[in-house]
């Protein structure tokens, strides 16, 4: 019999926080209502004020564009079934759901991981060489390393989801996480999961770590760099152009990093914290990016002040 006919799993339940009481369900779903509704009207508002001026039509605002979008399509791929789950009591979500819903999170965690390179190289570039950053980083290539970035995404999560669709589903189907992903979807098939899980964990490894030992590098060399100019202004005037982008390389760097660290050296968390963990550093940054986008940015933060003014001028 084939792998296929063993799965008699026909949906999967959405569990979100296990050892929530039933009594809070509702601020729950209010808080991550509240979270959804920031992160849709912040990135709006980052899309309305690069539409208008052109000023904002440079590298690393188009690069911001495309981190835009992806940050508010994975807020809409995991935030409404959840904020459903815990307001309506609708946690269930189909065979073919669930694995849509994986790959769509893989694939835009996988974007966002592929464009903060694309932002560490602009940054690169404009302070190691600045003199050929007119000539390297044009518009032109910045929209083609964009391209890239959404196209060479999909093929991680399209091998997982290849791989992982055909394990035989037949004991519970109850995901504790607030969405489907690969780990939470695997642990329930009725097969040894190590053929599966340890290529995963590779292929993760290399959309994480790969850009990630770029990014190392190329802040290494701006430091390196800067320690360089002789004016301490100049200095500070030069870091300031990246701290925006350190902030949000940071925010989406850091608590995942720490968490494949602290599982593999042994440390354990509940499984409530661990997915409180996860749901921060997922849904957190797409919410506090558009505030950083704003007022960590010279010509966003200038753009911004002139709409104020003119939407207060009597």
């Amino acid at each position: 019999m084939s792998v296929r006919n063993h799965s008699f799993v026909t949906e999967f339940v959405i569990v979100g926080f296990p050892g929530l009481q039933p009594e809070f369900y509702g601020l729950a779903s209010a808080v991550l209502l509240i979270v959804y509704c920031c992160t849709l009207i912040g990135n709006f508002a980052v899309l309305i004020l690069f539409a208008t001026p052109n000023i904002l039509h440079k590298p690393m605002y188009i690069i911001i564009l495309n981190l835009v979008v992806s940050d508010v399509l994975f807020s809409t791929t995991t935030l409404p079934k959840i904020i459903a789950r815990y307001w309506f009591q609708a946690g269930a979500v189909s065979f073919i759901g669930c694995f849509l819903q994986m790959y769509l999170v893989h694939y835009f965690g996988s974007v966002t991981s592929f464009l903060l390179l694309i932002m560490a190289l602009d940054r690169y570039v404009a302070i190691c060489f600045p003199l050929r950053y007119p000539m390297i980083i044009k518009n032109s290539t910045i929209h083609i390393l964009n391209a890239t970035a959404w196209i060479v995404a999909k093929a991680c999560p399209l091998m997982m989801v290849i791989r992982a669709y055909p394990l035989p589903y037949c004991d519970s189907n109850t995901i504790l996480q607030c969405f489907c992903d690969h780990i939470s979807i695997t642990k329930l098939a009725c097969t040894d999961r190590a053929p599966y899980s340890f290529p995963a964990f590779v292929t993760a490894m290399v959309v994480l770590l790969g850009p990630l030992v770029f990014i190392i590098f190329s802040y290494c060399s701006i430091i390196v760099a800067v320690l360089q100019i002789a004016s301490p202004q100049g200095r500070l005037k030069t870091l300031s152009t990246c701290s925006s982008q350190l902030i949000i390389i940071a925010l989406y760097y850091l608590p995942r990093c720490f968490i494949y660290l602290a599982s593999n050296i042994g440390i354990r968390f509940s499984t409530d914290l661990h997915i409180v963990i996860i749901m921060s550093y997922s849904l957190l940054p797409p919410m506090i990016n558009p505030l950083i986008y704003c007022f960590k940015t010279k010509d966003m933060k200038q753009t911004l002040m002139k709409k104020f003014k003119k939407s207060t001028a009597p």
